[in-house]
Formats: structure tokens, sequence, C-alpha cells
């Protein structure tokens, strides 16, 4: 059985506050920058560069991405050889509050119904999965509220099918419009039930943009669903063109004879997730 110290875990999750904050994934950056080549759309085109120049700018002096910080999501492997002198969820919380208080990150989370701030942008949303080793994987995703708001979960009939699964897609998307800050990353997730099928579309999300799922025919509608979706000329930040997403990412489990759950996950264009191993 492995020790680790949790003031260890609390050190990693402060960093993953920061780096998140400040450093979009080198995939995000290569698609917003492959997508700006081929987009014909003069005011798209302009608009794609104006967000890698964002990116830029935030590298260099250490900005935030964007003005809206999110809310803390944590994904948290965890090795069944692993043994922590604490609380982990303590001493993640404990990460993410120092994180965004030596950040200046600005603290979104507030009480459901007094709307009271915490004023540590805690607690934190965490996952937990139980896995086999000796060590621990946390990936954190800063979740803005304009994008999350956007998103959507259905419980269709079995027999929509692949093309109920698809339309639901597209009139999610169609909703968000330019709202949400395309172009978009869309996490969808098929199947289980209520509860997973928006956890199958929020994790999707974490999959770096070009890596389509391993089974053939959920990469097959991953691609067909892009297609269809940049057909729609909502464009970056709603000016048009060919590029309202860079990626459809899909993530499925079997569910119930009787039913077919349906998430859809939206992801602004300032997609910040930063995952480390201990």
């Amino acid at each position: 059985m492995r020790e680790i110290k949790s003031g260890l875990i609390t050190q990693a999750v402060k960093k993953l506050s920061l780096d998140a904050a400040y450093f979009l994934p080198h995939d995000v950056v290569k698609a917003l920058k492959d997508f700006a080549e081929k987009e014909k759309n003069k005011r798209a085109k302009t608009m794609l560069y104006k967000i890698i120049e964002n990116h830029k700018l935030s590298k260099k002096c250490v900005y935030p991405l964007c003005q809206d910080t999110g809310i803390a999501v944590i994904f948290l492997e965890l090795g069944d050889e692993v043994k922590v002198d604490g609380d982990i969820y303590e001493a993640i919380n404990e990460g993410v509050k120092q994180g965004y208080s030596e950040g200046y990150l600005r603290k979104s989370v507030a009480d459901t119904l007094s709307r009271h701030n915490s004023g540590t942008n805690t607690p934190a949303i965490i996952h937990t999965e139980l896995v086999k080793g000796s060590k621990i994987k946390i990936s954190l995703m800063a979740k803005g509220a304009g994008s999350e708001n956007k998103s959507a979960l259905k419980m269709l009939p079995p027999s929509a099918g692949v093309d109920g699964i698809k339309q639901l897609v597209i009139d999610t998307v169609k909703a968000a419009g330019a709202s949400a800050c395309p172009p978009y990353i869309i996490g969808v997730g098929i199947g289980g039930n209520f509860e997973t099928a928006p956890l199958l579309s929020k994790k999707s999300l974490l999959r770096e943009i070009g890596v389509h799922h391993s089974n053939k025919e959920v990469a097959k509608l991953e691609k067909e669903m892009l297609e269809e979706v940049n057909q729609l000329n909502i464009g970056p930040m709603g000016f048009g063109g060919t590029t309202t997403a860079l990626a459809v990412n899909i993530e499925k489990l079997p569910c119930h004879i009787a039913s077919l759950p349906v998430a859809v996950n939206i992801q602004c264009h300032s997609d910040r997730h930063k995952s480390v191993v201990i």
C-alpha cells in the first residue's frame, strides 16, 4: 500500500486550477488553427484568429482565458493500492480554494437558494472512480456557466434511434446559437440512465480533439454529427461560416430496453482542462 500525503494532492489541484485558467490545451489550439485555415467566411476566419490571439496573450501575460473562470469539475481516478493521510476531498477542495485565491480567479460558486457566494469557488464537483494500481489521476475542468446552461438531457424513446440522437444534438446547438461562445466542443453521453448520460457527456470533453471513439460505429457518428453541426452557419461567436464546432465526442453505455437517455454537454472554445498523475 502506497501512502500519499494530502498536502501533495492540494498542491497538485492548486496548480491544475491555475494552469487550466491560463493555458489552453495544445489540441484545442491546433484545432482552432486548422479550422481557421479552412474557413472561407472572412469574418469567421478573423474571429478564429482573434481567439488564437487571446490564447497567446493569456499564455504570455498569465491572464485568465475568460472572465468566467468556471466551477471546478474534478475527475478523480483513485488507485486501490493508495492510502491518503487524510480526507482526499478536503485536500482537493483546499487546492481549488488556494488556486482560485492566489490566481485572483473569479469565485463563482454560490448557494443555490440564497445565492450567497462561498468566496472560495468551493465545493468542487468531484467524480470518483476506483481503479487498479498505486497512483492517483486528477483531471480538472474549469466549466463556465455560459456553455453549461445551454446543455441538455433528454430521455428519448428507443424508437428515436440514431436519427433522434442527431436531432437532439442539432437542436441543442441551434438553441445555444452564439450565446455559449462557439466554436464548441460538444460532449454527447448516450445510454446508462438519467444520471449517467450527463456524466458521460461531461467526461467525453476531456478527450483530445481529433481522437475518435475506439468503436468504429461511434467514431463514424462523431464525424457525421460534426459535419452536420458545421452546416448550421452559426460559426465562431455567431459570425457565420463552417466552424460552429471543433469536435463532437461521444461516450456510451448500455441502457434499459425501454429507454434511450441522451445528454449533450456544450463546451465553449475556451476548453479549459488539465490532468496530473501522482
